[in-house]
C-alpha cells in the first residue's frame, strides 16, 4: 500500500532539480486536496489572460513547505492548514502581506463506493470492528494535514486507541484516498472535497466540525518570487470567477471577493 502511495507522491512532485530548471512560467506548490479545483482555475485563468499555464505542484502540505526551506523555487504556496503556512512564515519563506486564508474544508470517513460500511461518528466510535482485517487510510498523523485533523477528531470521539494500530498512512491526501479508491483499504479519512472527487468511493460519514481544529486553506507569496504573474494570479484566487470551481468541489469560501481585474 505504502509503495502505491509513495509513487503516487513522486508523479505529483517534481524534483528540486526539475522545478529550477522552470524560470519563467508561474510556479504553485499547492496542497493536494486542491487539485481538481485549481487545475480547473489554473486553465480558466489561461483562457481569460493569455498567460502562459502555471506549473502546479500539488503534495502534502508538509512536503511543499520542505521543499521550499531546501530552495525549491515557487511563487505561490497554497497549504491546507495554518500550520504549515505558519512554517513558512517563520523561516521567512513568503511575503507576509501578501497572505490570505482563502478556503475552508472539512473531513470525511470514506469506503469504496459500492461497500456496505456503515458507521456513525459519535463519541465512543470503534473504527476497528467496521475494518476487521483492513486498514485504514490517512495521510501521515504527524505532518500531513488531513492525516492531522482525522487523528484529532478520533481522539476527541474516543476511537483514537481503538485503531491506531491498524492505520495505513500515506504521504498525502490524495495517496490516502487512492488506497480506498482501489479497494486496498476499506475505510479512510480524506476532505469531503477529495471524495467528490473520486467516484470510486462514497462518505460513509462526516466528522463533527467541532471534532478537529478549523480546516483552513491559506495562500500567500513566496519571498523570493520574481514573476510578476504571482500577484495577478493571486488576485484571480480571490475573484469571484474561481468561486465556482471552489464550491463545486465542496470547498468553503472564505475570503471576500475582490472586485475581478
Amino acid at each position: 500500500m505504502m509503495g502505491m502511495a509513495a509513487a503516487f507522491l513522486i508523479g505529483l512532485v517534481p524534483a528540486v532539480g526539475t522545478a529550477q530548471a522552470q524560470t519563467k512560467e508561474l510556479v504553485i506548490f499547492a496542497a493536494a486536496s486542491l487539485k481538481n479545483s485549481l487545475d480547473e482555475i489554473a486553465a480558466n485563468w489561461v483562457k481569460e489572460t493569455g498567460k502562459p499555464a502555471p506549473k502546479i505542484s500539488y503534495a502534502a502540505s508538509n512536503a511543499l513547505a520542505k521543499q521550499l526551506e531546501q530552495g525549491a523555487p515557487a511563487d505561490l504556496f497554497l497549504s491546507a492548514d495554518l500550520d504549515w503556512m505558519d512554517y513558512a512564515a517563520g523561516k521567512g519563506l513568503i511575503k507576509p502581506d501578501t497572505r490570505v486564508t482563502l478556503l475552508a474544508n472539512r473531513i470525511a470517513l470514506i469506503a469504496p463506493a459500492d461497500a456496505a460500511a456503515s458507521v456513525t461518528l459519535a463519541p465512543g466510535v470503534d473504527l476497528a470492528a467496521a475494518l476487521g482485517q483492513g486498514r485504514l487510510a490517512m495521510g501521515n498523523v504527524d505532518s500531513v494535514p488531513a492525516g492531522k485533523y482525522g487523528k484529532a477528531a478520533l481522539e476527541k470521539l474516543g476511537g483514537w486507541d481503538k485503531v491506531k494500530d491498524k492505520v495505513a498512512q500515506a504521504d498525502n491526501v490524495r495517496a490516502a484516498l487512492l488506497l480506498v479508491s482501489r479497494g486496498e483499504a476499506p475505510l479512510g479519512i480524506v476532505y469531503t472535497t477529495d471524495a467528490a472527487a473520486d467516484p470510486k468511493v462514497k462518505v460513509v460519514a462526516v466528522f463533527p466540525e467541532d471534532s478537529h481544529p478549523p480546516i483552513l486553506y491559506p495562500v500567500a507569496i513566496t519571498k523570493d518570487s520574481a514573476n510578476a504573474d504571482a500577484s495577478g494570479f493571486l488576485s484571480y484566487l480571490r475573484s469571484n470567477g474561481p468561486k465556482a470551481s471552489f464550491e463545486k468541489q465542496g470547498f468553503t469560501v472564505l475570503n471576500k471577493p475582490a472586485s475581478s481585474s
